[in-house]
């Protein structure tokens, strides 16, 4: 249940990064079909987080150090972008339309995330 939830928190992220960023679109020919290609989305980013981010943690932590965790800013806008490259094999309709969409989208989908996090609780 746990995971549903964050899927659904993610998927809301995302929605909230496509109204606010331009560059950062989902399309489709329904509000329904919009949503569930965000809650794809949202899967895939889960999946993206989950497998490549603890590498690129475990390899880049001297410049997380160095920078103070700023460069975690560029690691989520590049996993957003990859992510957005990812659904398109996929043919979902979501794209990401360079690096700085994707960084101000990541942040975007950060700070939703954890707004949401703390509004409907978390188990963690």
């Amino acid at each position: 249940m746990r995971i549903l939830l964050k899927v659904g928190i993610t998927a809301v992220a995302l929605w909230a990064a496509t109204a606010l960023i331009h560059g950062i679109t989902v399309s489709g020919d329904t509000a329904g079909r919009r949503a569930l290609t965000l809650l794809g989305v949202a899967v895939i980013f889960g999946l993206v987080n989950a497998i490549i981010k603890p590498i690129v943690k475990t390899l880049g932590c001297a410049f997380y150090v160095l920078t103070l965790g700023l460069i975690g800013l560029v690691v989520n806008a590049l996993l957003l972008w990859l992510t957005s490259e990812v659904a398109e094999r996929m043919e979902l309709p979501f794209h990401v339309a360079g690096f700085w969409a994707a960084f101000w989208g990541a942040i975007v989908v950060g700070v939703v995330g954890w707004l949401l996090h703390l509004v409907l609780g978390d188990d963690d």
